[in-house]
């Protein structure tokens, strides 16, 4: 039977209906907009509608499982929704109002935890034991598979790394605390860096182009995120100490991560005198969140 899965993005839900022998390779692949403005209720309408286009597109039913990739996490204790970006999630048993509307029972992960089951049965780290998915982007978060499944954790909140504080920094974060790895190397948090170096506001791509160019600004801006990089996922391979990382999102996609200046970096802050973990591109583009979201249902 083919699997289903769900995307549930701040902006779009995408859906996509992928055969299990052929995981790489969607039979079916929709989107319709999150509309998160309108609220909870009408997110979950939405999710519904989005299944139901599916139907009609593979003309298939819906399978008795469907794997939902979320923003936030369900706690395991209460069912409820949390940290999530999209707010109206928070404090709400999605996962409980989806099985009741979709008359079938919604699987649901992390998208971080997602991202990296796809990369770790069908990407970049296929056939690795011990895969950390990291996603750098508008913000900072991960997930860990071990022999193909996904580690949650007791409280559901295993990989989120993006919350632990770093030495130095005393940036406030949307958590409450300060200083935490999102406000350091994010993208909005590169920008802000670069703003307050430079005195302009602009993006990243063109904090990236301007560093070709020997922009002084630019130059220091990557060099904070290869220095800060290097010592925030070296915590995560001191206590992992996985096989490899995979790098997601807008910011992984940036190449000084991956150099031998940037292992290095990362060799300084680690508990011993080499450093075997390879670091990743990922090999399945944004496909990865929502193919991931499809093999929950093996999970």
């Amino acid at each position: 039977m083919n699997l289903w899965g769900i995307d549930l993005g701040g902006t779009k839900i995408e859906g996509v209906v992928i055969d299990p022998s052929r995981p790489d390779c969607a039979v079916v692949r929709l989107r319709v907009p999150t509309e998160q403005q309108l609220g909870y209720d009408h997110i979950v309408a939405q999710v519904a509608k989005l299944v139901g286009l599916l139907e009609t597109a593979s003309s298939s039913r819906r399978p008795a499982t469907i794997g939902i990739g979320t923003p936030g996490t369900i706690d395991p204790l209460t069912q409820v929704l949390k940290n999530s970006n999209t707010t109206c999630l928070n404090g709400r048993k999605l996962g409980i109002d989806l099985s009741a509307t979709l008359g079938v029972d919604a699987c649901l992960a992390n998208d971080a935890n997602c991202f990296a089951l796809a990369e770790a049965k069908i990407g970049a780290a296929r056939d690795r034991s011990v895969v950390f998915g990291v996603i750098l982007g508008t913000g900072v978060g991960g997930g860990v598979v071990v022999n193909g499944h996904i580690i949650g954790g007791v409280h559901g909140i295993a990989g989120e790394w993006g919350h632990n504080p770093m030495r130095g920094e005393h940036e406030p974060c949307y958590c409450g605390r300060s200083g935490c790895v999102e406000t350091v190397i994010s993208g909005p948090a590169l920008e802000r860096y670069y703003g307050r170096q430079s005195g302009q506001s602009i993006e990243l791509r063109e904090i990236v182009r301007r560093a070709g160019d020997a922009d002084a600004a630019a130059l220091a801006t990557l060099s904070r995120l290869q220095q800060k990089f290097a010592e925030a996922v070296a915590a995560v391979i001191n206590i992992l100490d996985p096989d490899a990382i995979v790098l997601g999102g807008g910011v992984g996609n940036l190449d000084i991560l991956y150099t031998e200046a940037t292992r290095q970096a990362v060799l300084r802050h680690l508990f011993n005198n080499e450093l075997h973990t390879e670091l990743l591109k990922p090999a399945l583009g944004d496909s990865a969140g929502v193919f991931g979201a499809a093999m929950l249902g093996l999970q």
